[in-house]
């Protein structure tokens, strides 16, 4: 059993989530999160902990947003698109149990305090920001990372709030660089 509840989008996902592990879950029912659900998430963080394992898309990360600012200092887990996506669908019910199972056992923890070790500079050296293929290289580097997609600024934010270290960040570039020229 996990000890966390992990927050999700909706009832199928929950589903998929008891198809892979055995864990509590709280639905957001999409993007129009009520203030008793954030109320619901905001204690649930307080007494045991939330994992939040939103769908790999823009309207997946916009809930991961919100529940963050609402829940401090909370997990998250990531799934890949690719694992995600079934028929032109993108969400976590289109994962298979092995790959909820690898995303929850990768977990990221939010640090609130900013404190990181990579810079805006490192971003730009590593080709993830102003270069003609920073967006495919991002979305390797977040695959490698364990973060996720998402655009220059907010992959910033992720490296910084979830304390990547210099050393993780350049096997990441190596391992990228490996796989973008094979």
């Amino acid at each position: 059993m996990i000890k966390e509840i992990i927050v999700v989008e909706g009832k199928d996902d929950t589903v998929a989530i008891k198809r892979a592990v055995d864990a509590d879950t709280i639905e957001t029912n999409g993007s129009a999160i009520g203030e008793d659900v954030l109320r619901r998430i905001a204690l649930a963080n307080e007494r045991r902990g939330v994992i939040i394992f939103t769908d790999p898309d823009h309207a997946g990360e916009r809930i991961r947003k919100i529940v963050a600012r609402h829940a401090p200092g909370c997990k998250h887990a990531f799934l890949p698109q690719e694992k995600a996506l079934y028929k032109g669908d993108i969400g976590i019910e289109n994962a298979s149990p092995e790959a909820i199972r690898t995303a929850l056992s990768e977990l990221r923890t939010e640090s609130t305090d900013g404190a990181g070790e990579i810079n805006w500079e490192d971003l730009m050296n590593a080709g993830l920001i102003v270069h003609p293929d920073a967006s495919n290289r991002r979305l390797v580097m977040g695959k490698l990372l364990g973060i996720g997609y998402a655009n220059g600024k907010q992959f910033f934010k992720r490296c910084t709030s979830f304390r990547i270290s210099k050393a993780e960040f350049t096997e990441a570039f190596r391992q990228m660089e490996e796989e973008l020229e094979g």
